[in-house]
């Protein structure tokens, strides 16, 4: 009986291959931004795809300043946090989360649809926001990425 002559590849760190891609912010909607960018990070978008490890890209999100959302999300969406002591609880709006760094906004979507255990806590330092259009990364020469 013949046999296939391919296996199912399964990659591993060794073997993942990371690019650095670049990603333009300016005027997309945070959560269709935030989710292209966390298959990205977590590499759902290449072939060589394994659950269990690091193999998506370094992704650099520049112009996060300039992020919209739709509708009356600025004033309406709250944001809770939670303390663990008798009336810590806190609630904040996306207004007030720019106010204080625009790069959270974009931060705190992203991690959102990250796994949460302890690979979505690695994938997450492979994300990178800036508010303007500069960043540290050119020695790594990273490609632009149309979203």
């Amino acid at each position: 009986m013949d046999t296939l002559s391919y296996k199912t590849i399964s990659a591993n760190k060794a073997t993942a291959d990371k690019q650095w891609v670049v990603v333009d912010a300016d005027s997309k909607v945070l959560g269709r931004l935030a989710s292209e960018v966390a298959k990205m990070i977590r590499g759902k978008n290449k072939p060589s795809y394994t659950p269990h490890v690091d193999c998506g890209d370094n992704v650099i999100v520049i112009n996060a300043d300039k992020v919209r959302m739709t509708g009356k999300k600025w004033t309406d969406r709250v944001y809770f946090s939670y303390t663990g002591y008798p009336g810590g609880q806190k609630s904040t709006t996306p207004r007030q989360l720019k106010e204080k760094s625009s790069t959270l906004l974009v931060e705190r979507a992203v991690r959102g649809m990250l796994p949460k255990n302890r690979l979505g806590r690695t994938l997450f330092t492979n994300l990178f926001v800036y508010e303007g259009t500069e960043h540290p990364h050119e020695a790594q020469q990273p490609k632009a990425v149309e979203i």
